[in-house]
């Protein structure tokens, strides 16, 4: 196929692009490269992709989605079979200090993304939610037909907004829509503001690390290239309107439209203090734990149901935390200290 990747500068884009180039697909790959962390990590991941795939099939272009003529013109000229819409502001705490940065990113751009899907007969649009959608719920583990109407962070609003807007195109103009709720992503070239990144830093530096909640928190962490392989799947699967949709009782992530909505996790939620104990066990050092109360917008436990996405796909998780925390140090001594 041919595919739009946005943000594929990013973490789980670069990794998304690498495995879409791997099976022969060609891929366009666009990122602002904005400054939320150092730019130079995602220019290394761009490079990465060039690496590990040389000659493929790959362009890059500097591009922000929120702006909406580049981006009509692009999928105008290029006409994608497929748009994995990755590029977003994240970060939930962020969202309390700079909200605005969500609204263009999350909001605008994702409206030019579906605007130029639609105009160009874009056969099937995969993007970004989040498990930061089930904000307040407590029944665990969540699942895909939970309410999720009481949003915690502005970050999970939007996420929450892209799914209804999502459905609004899928209804009226009969886009192909997958939404796929991220748990806790994890592995080799991360994001530097997630707790892997932030713990391995200041361990191997001999900081203390922030422990929010006093270390009583579970998370589903998932190993990137599990999460990749959920991404492809559904890719390959556009959803079409489903013929028994009960309108009665109506399911939040199936429709009489083309479009569905599907955790995409481990399925088996992690203590944060076990957490902390693997990846000082990987490192061979002892973190200093500094800690601290709740954070504003955060959440105690993520616990993905994944029934609904094994049954749409057959795509289970095969990575075990051991394992994907040793892959993540590998990687994190050779990128910042060789």
């Amino acid at each position: 196929m041919k595919v739009l990747v946005t943000g594929a500068a990013g973490f789980i884009g670069m990794h998304t692009a690498l495995a879409l180039l791997a099976r022969g697909d060609t891929v366009t790959g666009i990122d602002n490269l904005n400054d939320y962390y150092d730019p130079q990590l995602k220019r290394d991941r761009l490079a990465e992709i060039r690496r590990q795939a040389p000659g493929a099939p790959f362009r890059f272009l500097q591009m922000d989605i929120a702006d909406g003529d580049a981006v009509h013109g692009l999928v105008a000229e290029e006409r994608f079979d497929a748009v994995v819409h990755l590029a977003a502001q994240a970060g939930v705490r962020y969202s309390i200090t700079h909200p605005r940065s969500y609204v263009q990113s999350n909001l605008v751009g994702f409206l030019n993304v579906l605007e130029a899907c639609r105009h160009h007969q874009v056969g099937h649009l995969v993007y970004a939610s989040s498990s930061s959608v089930y904000g307040g719920n407590v029944k665990m583990p969540f699942a895909e037909s939970d309410p999720v109407d009481h949003p915690v962070s502005l970050y999970a609003a939007t996420k929450k907004s892209n799914e209804l807007m999502a459905h609004s195109y899928s209804h009226l103009f009969g886009l192909p829509t997958t939404g796929l709720r991220f748990f806790t992503v994890y592995g080799p070239w991360g994001r530097p503001d997630m707790a892997p990144m932030l713990f391995t830093s200041a361990i191997l530096a001999g900081k203390p690390i922030t422990v929010f909640n006093h270390g009583q928190m579970q998370r589903d962490f998932t190993y990137v290239d599990d999460i990749v392989a959920g991404v492809l799947a559904t890719l390959d699967r556009p959803p079409q309107g489903d013929a028994s949709f009960d309108r009665q009782q109506p399911s939040p992530s199936a429709s009489w439209a083309p479009y569905r909505v599907f955790n995409i996790g481990h399925s088996e939620p992690v203590p944060l203090l076990e957490f902390i104990g693997t990846l000082e066990h990987a490192l061979g050092r002892q973190a200093i734990k500094d800690l601290q109360p709740m954070a504003p917008g955060d959440v105690v436990a993520t616990f993905a149901d994944t029934d609904a996405l094994s049954t749409w796909t057959g795509v289970h998780p095969t990575t075990s935390l051991k394992d994907g925390v040793d892959h993540f140090v590998r990687w994190y001594r050779s990128y910042f200290t060789d």
